[in-house]
């Protein structure tokens, strides 16, 4: 009996269980999957909790309701890999050998490496939305909060959902708008960017975007620390932006078990050095890497999960039957993009094509928009939390492409 083990429950690694169970024979592969947590968290509703949209209990659900019949499940926590030997450490000293070891312990947001993120404030008047507990506390200041100056502070440029940031600041202009007071709310995007995106196209319209909801762009602002007594933020070359309530994306990075099995990147930020196109550890024939513990150059989102999926899965099968890794990611990712009052934009891209302007899945009739805002986009957005629950997570075929496809785009004629 062979070992087949999975680091990480979570959206990758829950959907690669089901698919690897429906598709290795259980008389010849043992699947296991390790993760900390019990619960299972829809992050994509953590945007929805800071202003009622969602309740807080709608997002968790527990990770066993997703994991198939057969499968060995061990809820402990990760000390270190240790590939030269094909095992793996728990902290409670448990050694679990695999002939194939697949990683998606994904990133998690580090507030505690910004000197004074972290601090007296903390949960008072500065705030995350990208965990359960910080959307939630959120929620709670947004309820009775007032009015002043409101940050939304981009602390690095690799995070995970990198437009949650921008929908943040555009469903807080509509929230206070529907309040009523959003006369007496400034807000501010602060960014270490040069625009609101990292896509020339994308970030010209979602500029436009917050130039239209009174949403002043900060751009080129490296965060050096946070002052809690003054209640401002210090970049690097000194500049400094004051706020009442500032709502922070913090560094992210990748699970502590990567830096003890000294397999991480160059940046010190915890992500493995990843074969963009097989997804294939750089350095380890049969450790595999998925999601947000990839250091590929795309975005670190659950559509990416998604389209890799299909792709590790035939390469897995490619390496257990000694075959060449020739299926190839090509970087796809797409988002939707909340832009309050009921709208949503859609971005669709990969590591060469940037987003575009034009229709989505299918030309002419879509029904969705690529930048654009639309309400069936909207709809689209809230449409995807039951296919999460009920088709991504279970590894179930979703009808879109795992490849780019370039169907219904507007891409400018070559002059």
């Amino acid at each position: 009996m062979k070992n087949l083990l999975i680091l990480g429950a979570g959206t990758a690694g829950t959907m690669m269980l089901n698919k690897l169970a429906r598709t290795l024979d259980p008389s010849e592969w043992h699947l296991t999957i390790v993760d900390k947590d019990e619960n299972h968290y829809y992050q994509p509703g953590f945007l929805f909790i800071p202003f009622g949209i969602y309740e807080k209990e709608r997002v968790v659900r527990p990770k066993r309701d997703f994991f198939p019949d057969g499968v060995e499940a061990i809820f402990a926590e990760v000390e270190r890999i240790e590939p030269a030997d094909n095992t793996v450490v728990l902290t409670d000293g448990r050694h679990l050998p695999y002939d194939v070891l697949i990683v998606a312990t994904g990133t998690t947001p580090r507030p505690e490496e910004t000197p004074g993120l972290k601090g007296p404030l903390w949960y008072q008047d500065i705030f995350d939305f990208y965990t359960y507990e910080g959307a939630s506390a959120l929620a709670d200041k947004l309820a009775t909060w007032e009015g002043g100056r409101l940050v939304i502070n981009l602390a690095e440029t690799i995070f995970k959902c990198p437009i949650a940031p921008l929908e943040f600041a555009f469903l807080a202009d509509s929230f206070f708008t529907e309040k009523g007071i959003r006369d007496k709310v400034e807000i501010l995007y602060v960014t270490p960017l040069s625009g609101a995106f990292t896509k020339p196209k994308a970030s010209a319209i979602l500029g436009d975007l917050m130039e239209e909801k009174r949403i002043h762009v900060v751009s080129d602002f490296y965060l050096m620390e946070v002052d809690n007594d003054e209640k401002k933020l210090i970049s690097y070359d000194g500049h400094e932006v004051r706020f009442d309530l500032l709502v922070s994306i913090p560094v992210n990075m990748g699970a502590d078990m990567v830096e003890n099995s000294e397999m991480g990147d160059d940046d010190d930020l915890n992500f493995i050095p990843t074969d963009k196109h097989t997804l294939q550890a750089r350095d380890y024939d049969n450790i595999f890497v998925i999601g947000d513990a990839t250091n590929v150059p795309t975005s670190k989102a659950g559509s990416v999960a998604h389209f890799e999926g299909d792709i590790l899965l035939k390469n897995i099968l490619h390496h257990i039957h000694g075959e060449p890794l020739t299926a190839e990611f090509d970087g796809h990712a797409n988002c939707f993009i909340e832009t309050g009052f009921g709208k949503a934009a859609l971005i669709d891209f990969n590591y060469d094509v940037e987003p575009l302007p034009g229709k989505f899945p299918y030309p002419v009739v879509g029904p969705m928009s690529l930048l654009k805002e639309t309400r069936a986009n909207h709809l689209g957005k809230l449409a995807f939390e039951w296919a999460y629950w009920h088709m991504l997570l279970t590894g179930k075929h979703i009808p879109v492409s795992t490849e780019l496809s370039m169907r219904g785009k507007e891409v400018d004629p070559v002059a």
